[in-house]
């Protein structure tokens, strides 16, 4: 005979499923708008009351945390990916390419990753899961003679900063007449990077090409009004 799920049950599968709703909608809102958002914004995106929100987390930093692991779980799938690649420097920049997708898409990810919001801890239990790892790709495409000697692992990580900000200007800026590929932009720097970074000193063709002088001073007029 099959048993009537209790009433606890019923409110742990309940609680359970408003707390995966508050990650995918506080995921969706910090990847929109940044971290500045609220608790308050997350539930209501999440279409639970406020209070069920606090129930859940008890305040705003609790829910970065628990997003925080999600996304260091994924980088840390892009990572083994990558150390599993057959060839060292194709493998590395699959990491590159992946992960600086997924922080173009998340604006929270990607403040975070820059090290500007977090607890210190949590930032550096990130950094020890996922830095070794990092290293490991750099070393690998070193070793196969790919990868200058004298770029680290370190270096891969300021990379993804400064292509981050360039895809921040672009996502910021108004839209560009004639130019649908602008969120795209960050991929150019990566590659002329990428070019920098080889040992063989071989050129790629880019897969963005250069803005105008015009499209630049466009996309990086202030927005205040005079």
């Amino acid at each position: 005979m099959t048993s009537v799920p209790s009433t606890d049950q019923h409110l742990r599968k309940d609680a359970a499923a408003n707390r995966e709703r508050l990650l995918v909608a506080g995921r969706a809102l910090f990847a929109q708008r940044g971290l500045g958002v609220t608790l308050n914004d997350v539930a209501h995106h999440a279409g639970v009351g406020v209070g069920t929100a606090y129930r859940r987390f008890a305040n705003k930093e609790e829910l970065i945390d628990a997003i925080l692991e999600r996304q260091n779980e994924e980088m840390e799938q892009i990572l083994h990916e990558a150390l599993v690649h057959p060839n060292p420097w194709d493998g590395l920049v699959q990491y590159l390419e992946q992960s600086l997708a997924l922080q173009t898409r998340d604006r929270g990810m990607a403040q975070i990753f820059a090290g500007r919001h977090g607890r210190p801890t949590q930032y550096d239990e990130a950094r020890d899961r996922l830095a070794p790892l990092v290293n490991r790709v750099a070393e690998r495409a070193r070793d196969s003679g790919a990868l200058r000697d004298d770029v680290t692992g370190t270096d891969l990580i300021f990379l993804q900063i400064a292509c981050t900000a360039v895809a921040t200007v672009a996502q910021d800026g108004p839209r560009l007449e004639h130019l649908d590929d602008v969120d795209q932009l960050y991929r150019r720097y990566l590659w002329i990077a990428l070019d920098g970074m080889r040992a063989d000193a071989r050129t790629s063709e880019l897969p963005i090409g250069a803005l105008t002088t015009a499209q630049t001073h466009a996309l990086l007029q202030p927005t205040r009004p005079d």
